[in-house]
């Protein structure tokens, strides 16, 4: 059944079709109506679980880190400063292997306050352990959010996700949402059956202990091997997605238009579309940044001369944003590397229009474009 709801209400109801048994809160512009939406769901009976007040996101992130350290499905959300208060607890999570799943709206990180949008709290996270998933629209935000339970629980990866919408343009505004019936959701997810019950008393088990030096390098590489073999899980559950609603989303999505072509994620690829479509040019759409696509990228961009990276973040000290970077170290070992331009853009909620699109491809087919520029 369609309906026009926000990004919030999309994730919330994942959520309640996704049947956790324990959600933790702690309010944060512009992430509380999702967990608002969710405390009234609980309250009113439509979701049956323990929905835990907490005094900070630590807490909130710790109380998930315990209920799935318990053997139940959990989620959390979060945004900006509550994501960064959380830094220390979600390399717990992820080394310890709890399939949490949490939600980000996407919003700036202080100071100067702002409660707008980028993607600096999400990918300040990158190394944490966390699979990252990033949305276009609200009905990718609820698609993303069912399968994101699907990936994390998947026995071969056992890793939390975090689902990354951006703040207000998705959160706060309207789109048309199809939500299947609850039963069918509940069904694709399946009972979540841990593989390790923690609070068994006939199988006693230690998580989170101490680890000398010559274990501890064996817990990190499994990490990885984990998150890497989720790449093929994510792919696995999207077709499975897609065979049984009709929609998927590729780890890359490529619009074939021409040989230059922009690179983008999140909300920003509605206005990118616009203008490869009218400029001729391909479009690449980045659904995941952990794992890092590497191979897929290459694959996508085999026939491309120019990528123009547009993204709502930047690494200070770096010069330049985080995504571009990732791109040209997966092209250093191949011997045809396509030019690649940063356009590091819509810092603290400033609108990249289509207007600005244009203007940066622009910039790149005359030869007045700097490698790397902040689009003021």
């Amino acid at each position: 059944m369609k309906s026009v709801i926000t990004g919030s209400r999309a994730v919330a109801e994942a959520v309640r079709c996704s049947s956790p048994k324990v959600i933790a809160s702690y309010p944060i512009t512009p992430q509380t109506h999702i967990t608002e939406e969710l405390a009234q769901m609980v309250a009113s009976g439509d979701l049956r679980a323990e929905y835990v007040k907490v005094e900070s996101e630590f807490g909130a992130i710790s109380c998930v880190i315990g209920s799935s350290a318990a053997g139940v499905r959990s989620f959390t959300a979060s945004s900006s400063q509550g994501l960064a208060l959380m830094h220390e607890p979600l390399f717990a999570a992820s080394g310890m292997r709890l399939p949490i799943v949490m939600a980000v709206a996407n919003r700036a990180l202080s100071a100067p306050i702002n409660i707008w949008n980028d993607l600096q709290d999400s990918i300040s996270e990158r190394d944490t352990g966390w699979i990252q998933l990033y949305c276009e629209t609200n009905q990718e935000a609820f698609d993303t959010t069912v399968q994101a339970f699907s990936v994390s629980e998947n026995k071969e990866v056992l890793l939390p996700s975090m689902v990354c919408l951006d703040g207000f343009y998705l959160t706060h505004t309207v789109e048309p949402v199809d939500i299947p019936k609850t039963e069918e959701i509940s069904n694709f997810v399946g009972e979540y059956k841990p593989e390790h019950a923690y609070l068994d008393s006939k199988r006693p088990m230690t998580q989170g202990s101490f680890a000398y030096p010559e274990y501890y390098m064996q817990f990190r590489k499994q990490q990885e091997t984990a998150i890497q073999a989720s790449k093929e899980v994510i792919r696995k559950e999207d077709k499975r997605f897609g065979k049984e609603f009709g929609r998927s989303y590729p780890l890359v999505e490529k619009v074939e238009g021409g040989t230059d072509c922009i690179l983008t994620v999140g909300s920003l690829v509605g206005n990118a579309r616009i203008v490869a479509e009218k400029e001729k040019m391909s479009l690449i759409k980045l659904k995941c940044l952990r794992p890092f696509p590497a191979d897929e990228l290459i694959k996508a961009v085999d026939n491309v001369e120019r990528i123009i990276v547009i993204e709502k973040d930047t690494s200070i000290g770096l010069g330049s944003g985080v995504i571009a970077s990732e791109l040209r170290s997966a092209f250093y070992n191949t011997s045809d590397k396509p030019d690649i331009y940063n356009f590091i853009a819509g810092l603290g909620g400033r609108d990249v229009t289509v207007s600005d699109v244009k203007s940066m491809v622009a910039r790149v087919r005359s030869g007045k474009a700097d490698h790397v520029e902040w689009w003021m």
